[in-house]
């Protein structure tokens, strides 16, 4: 029997099977941020473990408030920056430098086809765009994996994701997981890897790719993961072309990692995107999606555009497709926060950060605050956002606010629109 690619990667990092169904795989990148790590490394000092099984595959950055914005947030980001410093981690990103974690990492080039990469954050699945076996976990796992570089895993299963058809005009990445997510229900992939195949997504960028991973853990999923090919291998190029005389061979060399044809999988599920509109959620759990024409007309105080899903430079280029030569309603606060201190870069290179300020919009440093509700964009009572963000959980981005969750096209339209609206009617 073929095996899966998780299945592949399972194999090639098992360090042990403790009882049947459990793995202990050895684990390439530990990914650390300001929020979840300093719990893991006090309870590690208190224990007379202050250790790192290897600072070269620790990657550590200050994303949420930053710069802090309090005593508390400041002496979160005082015991990672101190604790980085003290155990020679290089790869640290501290203010002007940080960025959106599961943007920066994947820029810096730190993800590779086959690895095991784990963070304490739910949408560590993000990286699994790579072709690697990437997901969230507690502190306990946090901690196991940053004194000795091992992570502890239940036998993987995997959905089989066919997305197929052609993208209708003014349809992305983030219509196509917020439809999938609608049909199968947040409860559709538990406990499962989520390999997303299939010509649509062959034909996305690896920006696309991760826009649909970064939401698999909305449908209950593990991680998600596309299969490496020659959009993963130019992507990586840069980084790895040491070890590879070309793209070609380094397309090559991915195969390996291919599911087999003959793998099983728990569940197969086909979604045809050709007459897809764009998706807008209405309530308080990711499936609750409705096509964009049932929510037009709902009005919203502030749009945000920025974070882990649709926070890079395609995100911020589509979104400016809508906004040239227009001003958002008087209404809305409009926020912007460019996922890297690069996309940022890119954007001034681009004009987009001159458009997004000519609509009116509020351009903010790299950071992942608004999203849940810490820094930059935080809603109040009674408030409602349209969000390019993962998550719509009630008081999500502010206590009694309401977040939509949408696209980068369908944002920009809302922001002019002063109200939820098609971005297809001003493409």
């Amino acid at each position: 029997m073929g095996k899966t690619i998780t299945e592949k990667i399972f194999a090639s990092h098992l360090r042990d099977t403790p009882s049947p169904g459990n793995y202990v795989l050895d684990i390439d990148v530990v990914m650390c941020h300001e929020i979840t790590t300093p719990v893991a490394i006090r309870d590690l000092e208190d224990r007379g473990m202050d250790r790192v099984f290897d600072p070269a595959k620790i990657k550590a950055v200050i994303d949420h408030v930053t710069p802090s914005k309090d005593s508390k947030t400041a002496t979160q980001a005082k015991i990672l920056r101190d604790w980085a410093r003290r155990h020679g981690i290089r790869d640290f990103f501290d203010i002007g430098a940080n960025g959106v974690c599961h943007a920066l990492f994947p820029e810096k080039g730190f993800i590779r086809p086959g690895y095991t990469v784990i963070m304490g954050d739910s949408h560590t699945c993000t990286h699994g765009a790579f072709g690697a076996f990437a997901a969230g976990v507690g502190t306990t796992d946090l901690e196991v994996g940053i004194l000795k570089g091992v992570c502890s895993f239940r036998e993987p299963r995997s959905m089989l994701v066919e997305i197929s058809g052609e993208l209708p005009e003014g349809v992305g990445a983030k219509d196509v997981i917020l439809k999938l997510i609608r049909e199968i229900t947040v409860n559709g992939a538990t406990n499962m890897v989520m390999e997303f195949r299939g010509e649509v997504v062959e034909r996305m960028s690896m920006e696309a790719r991760m826009t649909l991973c970064n939401m698999a853990i909305e449908a209950g999923g593990t991680c998600g993961v596309c299969l490496p090919d020659r959009v993963t291998a130019e992507y990586l190029f840069p980084f790895m072309q040491d070890g590879f005389a070309s793209v070609d061979e380094m397309v090559e060399d991915f195969r390996r990692w291919h599911s087999d044809p003959d793998a099983e999988y728990e569940k197969e599920v086909r979604l045809d995107v050709s007459g897809l509109s764009p998706q807008v959620t209405w309530g308080y759990k990711p499936d609750e999606v409705k096509d964009v024409a049932d929510m037009t007309g709902t009005r919203v105080d502030q749009v945000y555009i920025g974070s882990c899903t649709n926070g890079r430079i395609e995100d911020l280029r589509a979104a400016a497709r809508i906004l040239a030569g227009r001003r958002i309603a008087p209404t809305v606060r409009g926020i912007l926060a460019p996922a890297t201190p690069k996309v940022y870069s890119q954007a001034l290179e681009e004009g987009i950060i001159r458009i997004f300020m000519d609509a009116g919009f509020c351009v903010t440093n790299p950071t992942c605050g608004a999203c849940l509700g810490m820094s930059n964009g935080v809603l109040a009572e009674g408030e409602v956002c349209a969000s390019t963000t993962n998550r719509n959980f009630n008081g999500r981005m502010g206590k009694g606010g309401m977040v939509h969750l949408m696209s980068p096209l369908t944002a920009a339209a809302t922001a002019v629109a002063g109200e939820i609206r098609d971005p297809r009617e001003m493409l």
